[in-house]
């Protein structure tokens, strides 16, 4: 199979620009980048992306500048939840391949080095894995208490008023067993019960063995839903809340997530780490605004362990205020700073960036993002500018969803990697398993690859950067007073090296003053960025890097 369906044209510019460093640890990690394997690269001619069609794209992750990569799960599993209802931790679902395949790409992805992370979800199982098989078996069977069972109350109604993510309540009733169980996603995703010992020594088994099979990190999904209240009382009423008042918003979730034991559950699993040199895990975590501080809970995370960390999260929320994208940017930094900060713009789970903001405020927050310390994340396609696929009927209709697979907003963004221009993008030979954006035809690799003002190569411009100049991976992070409301800067500094990021959140020009020393430009969003003299001219949504090196 080849590379691309232009395959001379764009391998001649891989073999140009591809990067030819070395990397040797963690430490040295300055990106990451998410793949989701459904939908980044078929390779065996189904429609469906696979193990084998990441393996084939590993060059592309040279071009780019990229240290690791993301992949969201590819494990055994029903596909109710496209993957994150697990059957089997340790296997590898046929859809994506076998493990030797997974093997090969690691292997692959080593030689060229570039780390591979894995997706673990350890707050609840497919209620196909045989855990759950066996203990809705009976209420006796040893594995009942993997899991969270509880009696009806008096009436017959669920134990409590918790609700599901997924839409009504976090119970299940089992008629085998007269009792039910807990679920605080779909009900075929029923939770762990992560108070008993031996579930928690069942994850950090299965965490071993993909780090023996030589797996470089973890991203832990749902970490949220580990420790809950012990005595299951009901959640508090969202006052704040006018919709359905059975929805998931309706409630202040005080009770059924954030228990007692979660920070000491987060340093357990995260404690697998010290058992190899250089393995890193990272967890999924939204903090709850109704739950108090926000930083205070990211603090609970980032401090769980030294090889732990957790994804900034904010910008999901599409804030434009300068002033506090500035302020919450910061407070993440100071908390991360004994641990590796990730920032990061969205991921399978969100409205793709260029959908929720545009296309230049995403070229703006993208670059800010990739002057960030730690490791800057990037999802599938957003270094290209894709964007969200509409889900109407026809969309629906077109989609080769698995059996049982209910439509789901977030497949929007999950659509197929735009590589050309052709039919089917070149993603596949066939119709994909999710229709193609018609915006292919000026949105792709290859197109954009050809162009150096695009936002592919802005984002390969800073890549390189940042893995070129310890500034922006352990540099610190200070904020620079421009005085002017709409630009939001900051000093990076390591050792005798030091440079100004600014960005510009107003759609007018803006000016701004630099420092005598500040005396190169290192990197901007566009050609039209102006520096001379100390002063910085920055066009509508425009960024720029300038420093003294």
């Amino acid at each position: 199979m080849s590379f691309f369906n232009e395959r001379s044209t764009l391998l001649a510019i891989l073999r140009d620009l591809a990067y030819t460093g070395c990397m040797a640890s963690w430490r040295d990690v300055t990106s990451l980048y998410q793949i989701y394997p459904r939908s980044f690269q078929d390779f065996n001619g189904d429609g469906v992306g696979d193990l084998n069609g990441i393996t084939s794209r590993l060059d592309y992750m040279r071009f780019l500048g990229i240290d690791a990569i993301w992949l969201s799960p590819f494990f055994t599993s029903p596909m109710t939840d496209l993957g994150y209802d697990v059957a089997d931790y340790c296997a590898v679902d046929p859809l994506f391949g076998t493990l030797d395949d997974f093997r090969l790409l690691l292997d692959q992805a080593h030689e060229r080095d570039i780390k591979v992370m894995i997706d673990l979800v350890a707050c609840h199982t497919s209620d196909q894995h045989p855990w759950f098989q066996a203990a809705r078996s009976s209420r006796d069977n040893p594995y009942r208490d993997w899991y969270v069972w509880r009696d009806p109350q008096s009436d017959g109604t669920e134990p409590n008023n918790w609700r599901s993510i997924s839409g009504g309540s976090s119970w299940q009733f089992d008629q085998q067993t007269g009792q039910y169980y807990l679920h605080s996603f779909l009900p075929s995703q029923p939770d762990l019960n992560w108070d008993n010992p031996a579930v928690r020594q069942a994850i950090k088994e299965v965490g071993r063995f993909w780090f023996n099979l030589g797996v470089d990190g973890i991203r832990v999904d749902a970490i949220w839903g580990i420790s809950k209240d012990p005595y299951y009382g009901n959640d508090s009423p969202n006052s704040q809340f006018d919709g359905d008042p059975t929805a998931y918003g309706a409630y202040i979730h005080n009770h059924c997530k954030h228990g007692p034991y979660f920070t000491e559950y987060l340093h357990e699993l995260a404690s697998i780490c010290d058992e190899y040199d250089d393995r890193q895990m990272v967890y999924e975590f939204y903090p709850d605004e109704r739950l108090g501080d926000i930083w205070q809970q990211y603090g609970a995370v980032l401090h769980a362990h030294p090889n732990a960390s957790a994804f900034f999260m904010e910008h999901r929320q599409n804030e434009w205020h300068a002033e506090h994208v500035a302020q919450k940017i910061s407070r993440y930094a100071e908390l991360s700073q004994d641990t590796t900060a990730f920032f990061c713009l969205g991921n399978h789970d969100q409205p793709r960036i260029a959908s929720r903001l545009g296309e230049p405020r995403a070229r703006a927050l993208a670059f800010l993002n990739l002057c960030m310390p730690g490791i800057s994340v990037v999802y599938y396609g957003d270094e290209i500018g894709m964007e969200d696929s509409p889900l109407t009927d026809t969309f629906l209709q077109k989609a080769h969803l698995p059996h049982g697979q209910l439509p789901d907003s977030r497949l929007s963004a999950r659509t197929p990697m735009q590589w050309t221009s052709g039919k089917f993008a070149g993603f596949a030979s066939v119709p994909p398993w999710l229709p193609i954006h018609r915006n292919r035809r000026t949105i792709n690799v290859l197109t954009e690859a050809k162009d150096l003002s695009s936002l592919l190569h802005m984002h390969r411009q800073l890549l390189h950067l940042r893995r070129a100049s310890p500034l922006l991976r352990d540099g610190t992070l200070e904020p620079f007073p421009t005085y002017n409301g709409f630009v939001v800067a900051f000093w990076r500094r390591y050792q005798q090296q030091q440079a100004v990021v600014a960005v510009n959140f107003a759609d007018s020009p803006q000016t701004v003053s630099l420092p005598a020393d500040a005396t190169t430009l290192l990197a901007a969003t566009s050609h039209t960025v102006q520096y001379g003299s100390g002063t910085l001219v920055l066009p509508g949504y425009g960024g720029a890097l300038v420093g003294s090196t």
